[in-house]
Order: structure tokens, then C-alpha cells, then sequence
């Protein structure tokens, strides 16, 4: 479950709740192609020594099926080895002490089975509609006589769909699974003294909750430490709020760095800066196939103690008529949080994440605490008079939230019409230069690129000259 923009506003306000995860690598000696695999039985080198690694296994399989920023496997014998080199690099980062948890989300609730039909069914509309908008957008270009490359050859295309419960490729997963830990717990000397427990698609639930129970029956019993240190893979938002609403005082989440705004080359030139329907082909001689750089994926600690401390200072409410408890205004924030959206939840109208909604929930919060006399929650159980009088008063500043929402969206549409108006007269300025002097294909020169290159660098900045003046 993902909470929208949760992640970049929390890293935004709380900074010092991230840091880098200090990796050891796989190396090769000279003269060998056998790289020399690490020894994880030895301190950990991120200078803190971890007990239990828990895996939401599903947030591994997808990127290692088909991922994002490196060639896809060519079979499904690739995948599974991809899969185990993403557990090795996982488990030689965390070095777990005591157990590993490994939960495959097995089938979901009905709330979850209608929202994954619901996005399915629209997934598969949208690629229809994108390859019909490709096909036309090139007929357009080859017909104006702008340079198209070929079109891609089919590639064989693995069915994400078969990640569900039931089907033939969970079941070969996890056979596949107790061979990796038998054979890890036989051969690697890291894996020698920790517990393994694998649940797989069988077992009812999604991952991340079937590890929140295990985690929660633990702490129920006698000989519980309340001092182990846990680690969560995940890169869904919720872990996080799953992670406070434990308690445990030393919870760390591992996820992948995160990294916004990535930029996708587009799908006919296969060239990166414009979108699909701004495309005017590839320069003469360009073949369009631009040469593909995977960067490696790197991870990151969210360390939910220091969170922790950061909203033990923010939700700290002096001279309360009832006595203050850091762990139920925690849950209160955790309870809150919901009001901003999730998966299955959508926001409320006045609430935004990217317009600090969190942060006015928590002003309204803290001001209507003095007046409610208890907590918002109680065990799982919500107040809702306590609610009821939060969004009251949410509701008499909800004009001037959505009048400074339409200010701003009026501002940035006003700015967008004269980028485009700029870039236009900029374009046709370039293709006018090419009509005098006969250099290059109509249409295909991009303003300030190519038609620079042709001489036009002058005439191009004399017409921007002009479109400064103008605004």
C-alpha cells in the first residue's frame, strides 16, 4: 500500500532519519572470472549489528521479473537467479543475527483483490491506447516527411499477472525459495546460527502484514527482547506507519534509494527531453536508438527510532488536562496520516501531502487535544466526537485552502501557455532559417539544438530576445 508523495516529504522534513547503507562488494581476483562472494559472518560495516531481517518478498520479485533500469531476464531460470542475487545483497548489507522472514503476499483481502482486478483491466486499456496513439503519431511524422526509425521488433513479454497466488510460476518460486535456504544454510557460514521462515503464497495475507503479526506476537511473549534490533525491506510508504504503530524501539526500514522524476526516452526516437506527442523524429543520419545506461541501484536506511524522536518533539503538548503518553499520540499520527490518502483510501479534498497537509492535521490536532480531553484512539478503537471536532475546524479553512490551490494552479498554467507560446515561435523560427537556406529536413531541427548547429545560433536568440520582451 502507497501513501503519495509520503516518502519525499518525510525525507524532506525529517532529513537525518536517512542515511546510506555502507555495502561491501563482490570482487574477482586478478586473473580469475570467479568472483569471491562476502563473508557475511563477520561485523557488520554499517557499525550496528541487526537481528532480524524481515522481506516483503514481493517488492523483489517484480523488479527482478521485469524491472526498470536493467535488461530484462531472457527466462525464467534468470529471474530466479536474480531474485537469489537480491536476497544475497540484501542479507550481506543487514547481516542478520537471529532470524530472516521472507513473506510472499499470498491471497489478499477483498478490498485489495478488487483495487489489483480494478488497476489490472486499467493497465491493460492504457498500453492499448498508448500503442494506438504511437501508431498514429508516426503515420503523422512519416507523412510530413520527418525522419521515423523503425519500428522495435516484438520481444517475448513476461506476464506480470502470473505474481498472483495459485498460478504454476508462485509454485515453482517457491521450490525454488527452499532450495536457495537450504543451500544457503549448508554452504554460507553467515546463514549457520539464524532461524529461516519462508511464507509463501499459501499462506493467506499480504507480506507486509504477515510479517506485522509475526512481529506482534513475538513481543507478546515471556522472553521477548525489547531491545532487538529489526529491519524491514520494503518500498511501500505504509511500512512506515506500520513500523511506528509496533512500538519497538529500534525499527529500520531498507528500501532503494529513492529517485524522482526519472527520465524516460521517448517510445518513436527514442530520445530523451520531450514527451510523446512533441516528437519530431530523429536528426538526419540518427538512428534513434540511444545507448541504454543502467546505474546501479543503491539502498537506503529510513531508521524509524530517530523518526521517532523527531515526533516525540513535534507532538509534545505541554500542560494537557490529562496525562501525556508519547505512544498514543504516535498513534494518533499514525491514525491521521490516513486522511491524506493511501491505495485503498483516497484524500480528502483539502488535503494534499505537497501542500503540508500533515503538518496542518498536527497543528489542528495539537490545538484540539486541549478541548477533547483523550486521545483519538484507543487499542485500535477511534473516538469519533474527538474526529468529528478535528475536522470541524478543518472544515473552516478548507475556502482558503482551495482559493490558494486555484491561485496557484491559475499561476502555473499561465507560465506553461507562454513556455509553449515562447517555444513555438522559436521552433518556427528555426524551421524558417532551414526553409531560406535549404540546410537539413523541415521540422526535424529542435530550437537551440540542431539549428544551432546549422547557423541559426543568431537568428534562434534574436527571436528569444523577443519572446522576453513580450512577457
Amino acid at each position: 500500500m502507497g501513501v503519495p508523495a509520503f516518502f519525499r516529504w518525510l525525507s524532506r522534513k525529517y532529513p537525518s532519519v536517512i542515511i546510506e547503507c555502507v555495502e561491501e562488494r563482490t570482487f574477482a581476483p586478478e586473473g580469475s572470472e570467479v568472483k569471491i562472494p562476502i563473508d557475511t559472518s563477520k561485523p557488520n560495516p554499517n557499525g550496528i549489528e541487526f537481528d532480524n531481517l524481515y522481506l516483503d518478498m514481493n517488492g523483489i520479485i517484480h523488479p527482478c521479473t521485469h524491472p526498470e533500469d536493467k535488461p530484462a531476464p531472457k527466462d525464467e531460470d534468470e529471474m530466479m537467479v536474480a531474485i537469489f542475487e537480491c536476497i544475497d545483497r540484501l542479507f550481506a548489507i543487514v547481516r542478520p543475527r537471529k532470524l530472516l522472514y521472507m513473506a510472499i503476499d499470498g491471497v489478499a483481502p477483498r478490498a485489495k483483490m478488487n483495487q489489483q482486478r480494478s488497476r489490472r483491466f486499467r493497465a491493460s486499456k492504457e498500453a492499448q491506447e498508448k500503442k494506438d496513439e504511437i501508431k498514429r503519431i508516426r503515420e503523422e511524422l512519416i507523412s510530413k516527411g520527418y525522419n521515423v526509425p523503425p519500428e522495435k521488433p516484438k520481444e517475448a513479454h513476461f506476464d506480470s499477472n502470473c505474481i498472483t497466488p495459485g498460478t504454476p510460476f508462485m509454485d515453482r518460486l517457491s521450490k525454488c525459495l527452499h532450495y536457495y535456504v537450504h543451500d544457503r544454510l549448508n554452504n554460507d557460514p553467515g546463514w549457520a546460527n539464524i532461524k529461516v521462515i519462508l511464507s509463501d503464497a499459501n499462506c493467506p495475507g499480504e507480506g507486509e502484514h504477515k510479517i506485522m503479526d509475526f512481529i506482534r506476537r513475538q513481543r507478546a511473549q515471556p522472553d521477548h527482547d525489547p531491545n532487538t534490533q529489526h529491519v524491514l525491506c520494503g518500498a511501500d510508504a505504509d511500512l512506515i506507519m506500520l513500523g511506528l504503530a509496533t512500538h519497538e524501539p529500534n525499527f529500520t526500514i531498507i528500501r532503494e534509494e529513492f529517485k524522482p522524476n526519472k527520465d524516460k526516452p521517448c517510445e518513436i526516437c527514442g530520445i530523451s527531453g520531450h514527451e510523446l506527442k512533441e516528437c519530431l523524429g530523429v536528426p538526419e543520419g540518427g538512428t534513434g536508438v540511444a545507448e541504454k545506461v543502467y546505474d546501479e541501484v543503491r539502498f537506503i536506511f529510513v531508521r524509524l527510532n530517530v523518526l521517532r524522536e523527531y515526533l516525540e518533539r513535534e507532538l509534545d503538548m505541554p500542560n494537557l488536562p490529562f496525562k501525556y503518553d508519547f505512544d498514543r499520540a504516535l498513534d494518533d499520527w499514525v491514525f491521521m496520516c490516513f486522511f491524506v490518502g493511501n491505495d485503498f483510501l483516497p484524500h480528502l479534498p483539502s488535503l494534499e501531502i505537497r501542500e503540508n497537509a500533515i503538518d496542518r492535521l498536527v497543528k489542528l490536532y495539537k490545538n484540539c487535544c486541549y478541548k477533547t480531553g483523550g486521545w483519538l484512539t484507543d487499542s485500535g478503537q477511534v473516538n469519533m466526537r474527538r474526529v468529528h471536532m478535528i475536522m470541524d475546524n478543518l472544515g473552516r479553512v478548507e475556502d482558503e485552502i482551495f482559493k490558494t490551490r486555484q491561485k496557484r494552479e491559475l499561476d502555473f498554467r499561465a507560465r506553461n501557455k507562454m513556455k509553449r507560446k515562447a517555444d513555438q515561435i522559436e521552433r518556427e523560427a528555426a524551421n524558417m532559417y532551414k526553409n531560406i537556406t535549404g540546410q537539413g529536413a523541415l521540422g526535424v531541427m529542435r530550437a537551440g539544438e540542431t539549428a544551432a548547429a546549422h547557423g541559426a545560433k543568431e537568428s534562434i536568440s534574436q527571436q528569444r530576445q523577443l519572446n522576453v520582451e513580450m512577457q
